[in-house]
């Protein structure tokens, strides 16, 4: 028998299911709404202009934005993408903003700045431990946010976000080592002087040329560049392979390496060779080409330093480094720059004789930098960061006679060249695309720039390439006024005994001309370098001279600032040069080094150089009775020059010419 009660029910059933499936249809489920990284938590807003809060969507998807108690709608266009402008607002914070469905929490609104440049803008506070280690491990500042933007090659085009990765964070203990040192100090000294919240974006990559910085469209000035550029349509040269029958070099070596997985150990090292540590193999008559190279030193530790933690100080190693104590691993570095600092565990350090082990993959190059720290140090008590600089305690030197021995090398050999075309890929624009680009629709209070290592080959062009940047950067960011300042360049290497030619010298040159640009500033930090080491420590000067540019510049403040020379005359077969002295007379109570002067042949001598009223200098050699030009400071690592104001502040290296 039918029972029509449950097939009348079944019916309605499926009737109502039918409908709610049309009432579905018809009412469309809302698309969740894409927001870029950076409009995340703990981002930075420019006060005092206009906000942009922008991202994607379905076509047409409506976007509502609440923000202080106001709520602002747009939609998405046929692309999916959508911006809703905010109109300006004043200091203030925390807040939160809900974009549909999404919240934004602890949101200020102060000064937000972009850092960029290489590893030098890039370096990290931790790396700095040995001169600020007090200093650092006080940070504690809510009030200032940090975002490190990943690392994006984009050869093709202008990418539409940045990369996963990153997130704003505050400076905060558990933050802080991992922020820039120079845009640390930068922020910090501004955040004293002005008391408002402070963002720093910093989209910086160590190693980089500022060709890689400048957009495709500004780049095509530069003829060579442009040409370089165009090559990037040909997929088959950027993507290409080795072929199969080619052996990497550095897995050669990795195969070949006799004391791989045995020379570590307690072994009897009496029939290895001797050297001195540091210094380079190429000083030390060690015949070494590509490979790896063992060296091994025995130390003795005293009874009452046993079952204590310690720290390895190994300086700088070129290039890379495994190293070892008493047969267990310490730890390891893939490439030159960093310093080693290695923790070493409570008890690995015995009563007596106790040995360390590196295994150095390098060249003839290669080597243990000198004036670096070789050595353990061994606290009174645990320090925190036992893997970063600024320990102190009993320490043992291992500086001198050390045991070496080769574990495999290759000599030069053209065969081992790959048969890549990797090195057609173009090397301009590519971060601009990728790390510049995504960020074109926030608006910056100005940008700081540490840059211009990598350009030193070819320095006579940097000033025309900063200011292409410049100008590039504020078409980028819609804001011609844009205020820009940048780091000129410390001294590096050893200094020369007489004048001579230096890329540092026309790169810094070239940062000097680039002041005719309007909003523009330069932090000198001449003196601030060190001969061994591209990355000197001293960024807390660093950031305090780019904060007193910005005060200067942006916040009109009266700070001091760096003597900037002007102009020259003839006076008496001598040249009278004519300082800016920036808010400080120059320092007249020394005898002044590194001015050189030349005559009608360009030839530059040294010079005799006297201040002669408060911005004023007079300079000349008796040999040459008509001089036509003066260089100062003109060294990679000018060492002696020390022209500077009564602030103490060092004079820009030039040239008159």
């Amino acid at each position: 028998m039918i029972d029509f009660k449950r097939l009348i029910k079944c019916k309605h059933r499926k009737i109502f299911l039918f409908l709610t499936l049309i009432v579905w249809g018809a009412c469309p489920v809302n698309a969740e709404v894409r927001l870029p990284k950076i409009v995340s938590d703990g981002m930075v807003l420019q006060r005092d202009a206009p906000i942009v809060v922008w991202g994607w969507a379905d076509a047409n998807e409506k976007v509502t934005v609440t923000f202080l108690e106001k709520t602002y709608k747009t939609k998405a266009d046929r692309r999916g993408e959508w911006k809703i402008v905010i109109p300006k607002q004043p200091v203030g914070g925390p807040y939160s903003m809900v974009i549909n469905n999404l919240a934004i929490k602890n949101i200020l609104i102060g000064e937000v700045w972009l850092c960029s440049g290489q590893s030098n803008m890039e370096l990290q506070l931790r790396r700095v431990m040995d001169l600020y280690r007090s200093e650092i491990l006080r940070i504690n500042n809510p009030n200032i946010h940090y975002y490190k933007t990943p690392y994006n090659y984009n050869y093709e085009d202008s990418s539409a976000d940045l990369l996963d990765g990153a997130k704003w964070v505050d400076a905060t203990p558990e933050n802080i080592m991992e922020f820039s040192a120079a845009a640390w100090f930068f922020a910090s000294e501004l955040y004293q002087k002005i008391n408002v919240p402070i963002g720093i974006i910093n989209s910086s990559v160590g190693g980089t040329p500022i060709e890689q910085w400048i957009s495709p469209d500004a780049i095509k000035q530069f003829p060579a560049y442009a040409a370089a550029f165009d090559k990037k349509s040909d997929a088959a040269l950027s993507q290409s392979a080795p072929s199969a029958t080619f052996e990497n070099p550095m897995q050669r070596i990795e195969r070949e390496d006799e004391g791989k997985g045995a020379w570590y150990k307690a072994i009897d090292d009496s029939e290895w060779e001797t050297t001195i540590v540091p210094g380079y193999w190429r000083d030390k008559g060690i015949d070494m080409a590509l490979g790896v190279i063992w060296l091994r030193k025995t130390f003795e530790v005293p009874a009452n330093m046993m079952g204590k933690v310690a720290q390895l100080r190994l300086g700088c190693i070129v290039d890379s480094d495994s190293t070892f104590v008493n047969g267990e691993f310490a730890g390891n570095v893939a490439y030159r720059y960093p310093p080693r600092i290695y923790p070493l565990r409570a008890g690995l350090l015995k009563e007596g004789k106790n040995t360390v082990a590196v295994r150095i993959v390098g060249s003839y190059r290669g080597g243990m930098v000198e004036e670096k720290p070789y050595k353990i140090i061994i606290p009174e008590t645990e320090q925190p960061y036992m893997n970063l600089g600024g320990i102190t305690g009993y320490e043992i030197d291992l500086a001198g006679e050390w045991k070496y021995r080769i574990g495999a090398q290759m000599k030069p050999d053209r065969s081992t060249t790959p048969p890549f075309a990797g090195n057609s890929r173009p090397n301009v624009s590519a971060l601009f695309n990728g790390m510049i680009a995504p960020l074109k629709n926030i608006p910056f209070k100005g940008v700081i720039w540490y840059q211009g290592e990598s350009n030193t080959g070819n320095g006579k062009q940097y000033g025309k390439l900063l200011t292409a940047l410049i100008n590039d950067w504020r078409e980028t960011f819609r804001n011609p006024a844009l205020p820009f300042i940048y780091v000129q360049l410390p001294g590096i290497n050893k200094e020369k005994p007489t004048p001579a030619e230096s890329g540092s010298a026309d790169v810094r040159e070239g940062m000097r001309q680039t002041l005719t640009l309007p909003n523009v500033a330069m932090a000198v930090t001449i003196d601030l370098g060190e001969w061994n080491d591209i990355h000197p420590l001293r960024k807390k000067e660093v950031g305090q001279r780019l904060a007193a540019e910005a005060g200067q510049l942006v916040y009109h403040q009266n700070t001091a600032g760096s003597p900037l020379y002007k102009t020259m005359e003839y006076e008496d077969k001598a040249i009278v040069l004519t300082f800016d002295c920036r808010g400080g007379e120059l320092d007249s109570n020394c005898s002044l080094h590194g001015f050189e002067i030349a005559g009608a042949d360009g030839t530059y001598s040294w010079a005799e150089a006297t201040v002669v009223s408060p911005c004023k200098v007079k300079v000349r050699n008796n040999n040459i009775e008509n001089p036509v030009s003066v260089r100062y400071a003109w060294a990679d690592n000018p060492e002696r020059a020390n022209l500077r104001n009564k602030a103490g502040l060092p004079a820009s290296p030039f040239c008159t010419k």
